[in-house]
């Protein structure tokens, strides 16, 4: 005998998460039920819900939702019920959450604190798998005037170029400046050559007047502050 696969319609009414969201709020969802409502529908043997448990699933290193953040296309691609559109859809609400995570209270962001700054950036950048390092330009009352990524790949000094980023903090009449970068690792203890770097940066900067404030490395959900550590 075959097994009944359910839709949603052929679900009891309380085992529907449209209708559980609208009853309850959606705060009564499980994961893989919040991730049903984006996914929609599910392929034609399986439900949106069983559908979105295999996503959850699919990442034995970062399982349930925080795979997502380490899933690309093709990787969702692959999950059977998952197509190209469902696929963009994830994507972009995976981006979003980012963007929202970021978004909450920046226009009266100060980042006086390494504290702040690694919250600010931490969604951004613990889950990225090259190195990247970031370059934050702040006025005198510590308020963002701009931030770049000004490398990719590596924090070595010898690429990473004290003229290309004290030239961009003149370019926007920075008073102080943030360097910022992450270990893909997820471990944000800075290497020799992190802690080189920071101290020519220093040095530049301060013949220039334009303070080096702090170098943070972001790891998984954790972060290291050179300046804490003493290095500036």
């Amino acid at each position: 005998m075959n097994k009944k696969f359910y839709t949603v319609k052929e679900l009891p009414l309380s085992e529907r998460p449209y209708e559980k969201c609208e009853k309850y709020g959606p705060s009564v969802l499980s994961d893989a039920e919040l991730l049903a409502v984006i996914i929609r529908s599910g392929s034609k043997n399986e439900r949106g819900v069983d559908v979105a448990t295999k996503v959850l699933n699919y990442s034995k290193v970062y399982p349930g939702l925080l795979g997502l953040n380490h899933m690309n296309m093709k990787e969702l691609i692959s999950i059977k019920g998952i197509g190209r559109v469902k696929a963009i859809q994830l994507l972009c609400m995976t981006e979003l959450t980012k963007r929202m995570a970021k978004a909450t209270g920046a226009d009266a962001i100060r980042l006086t604190s390494p504290s702040s700054v690694a919250n600010y950036y931490m969604q951004d950048m613990r889950h990225l798998t090259q190195e990247k390092v970031l370059l934050i330009m702040l006025d005198s009352k510590s308020k963002i005037l701009k931030d770049m990524i000004i490398s990719s790949g590596t924090v070595n000094s010898s690429l990473l170029s004290p003229r290309e980023i004290f030239l961009h903090a003149l370019k926007y009449e920075a008073v102080n400046i943030i360097i910022l970068h992450n270990h893909p690792s997820g471990d944000p203890t800075p290497s020799k050559e992190d802690i080189h770097t920071t101290k020519r940066l220093k040095e530049v900067g301060n013949l220039i007047g334009i303070k080096l404030m702090d170098h943070i490395i972001i790891g998984d959900n954790r972060y290291i502050s050179l300046g804490e550590e003493g290095y500036l």
